[in-house]
C-alpha cells in the first residue's frame, strides 16, 4: 500500500489544478483590458530607501476614471522615483505629476493592439492548461505506482477517470475565464 490514499491523491490534484487556475487568474491581470484599474501598475517596484519594494507599499493606488491611475505617495520625494519605475517597467504608460500625485494616462487599445493582447491572454491560458495536464499527469503516475503495490486494478482505472474529470472540470473553467478577458480586450 502506498503512502497516500486514493481520496487524498485526488483531493491534493484538484488542489494543484485550483492553484493553477489561482495563477492564471493573477496572470491575466497583467494583461491589459481597455479601463483602467490599480493592478496594472502591481508588477512595478520602486527603490525605496534602498530597497526594491512594490508600488503598492509606498503610495496609495486608485483609478479615478476609466483611462487614469493615479499614485499618491506618502512621501513627495518618491514621485520621481514613481515615475521613473513605471516607465522602466515597459508597460506602455507615460506617468507625469502635479507635484501631489502620478498620473497616468491609459492610452486608448488599437485594433491590432486588442488582437495582441487577446493572443497574450491566449498564451497564458496555455501555459495555465499545461499546468493542469501536468498536474494530471503526476496524479496518473501516482496511481500506476499505487497498482503496482498492490492498489486493486478497478480502484486505479476509477481514480484515474476522476482524475480526467477533474482535469475536464479545471479546463472547461480556464475556457470561461478567457473567453471573459477576451470578451473585455474586445469591448471598445
Amino acid at each position: 500500500m502506498a503512502d497516500i490514499s486514493i481520496s487524498e491523491l485526488l483531493e491534493e490534484t484538484r488542489m494543484n489544478m485550483e492553484m493553477s487556475i489561482e495563477h492564471f487568474k493573477k496572470e491575466l491581470t497583467k494583461v491589459r483590458a481597455g479601463r483602467a484599474t490599480p493592478d496594472m501598475v502591481d508588477s512595478v517596484r520602486v527603490d525605496y530607501y534602498g530597497s526594491i519594494v512594490p508600488i503598492s507599499q509606498v503610495g496609495n493606488i486608485s483609478a479615478p476614471d476609466a483611462r487614469t491611475i493615479t499614485i499618491t505617495p506618502w512621501e513627495k520625494n518618491m514621485i520621481p522615483i514613481i515615475e521613473k519605475a513605471i516607465r522602466d517597467a515597459n508597460l506602455g504608460f507615460n506617468p507625469g505629476s502635479d507635484g501631489d500625485m502620478v498620473r497616468v494616462p491609459i492610452p486608448a487599445l488599437t485594433g491590432d493592439r486588442r488582437k495582441q493582447l487577446v493572443k497574450q491572454a491566449n498564451d497564458v491560458a496555455e501555459n495555465s492548461r499545461i499546468s493542469i495536464r501536468n498536474a494530471r499527469r503526476d496524479a496518473n503516475s501516482t496511481l500506476k505506482k499505487m497498482q503496482k503495490d498492490g492498489e486493486p486494478e478497478d480502484a486505479v482505472k476509477t481514480a484515474e477517470k476522476k482524475v480526467q474529470d477533474i482535469t475536464n472540470e479545471f479546463g472547461k473553467k480556464i475556457d470561461a475565464i478567457l473567453k471573459e478577458k477576451e470578451t473585455q480586450i474586445t469591448t471598445v
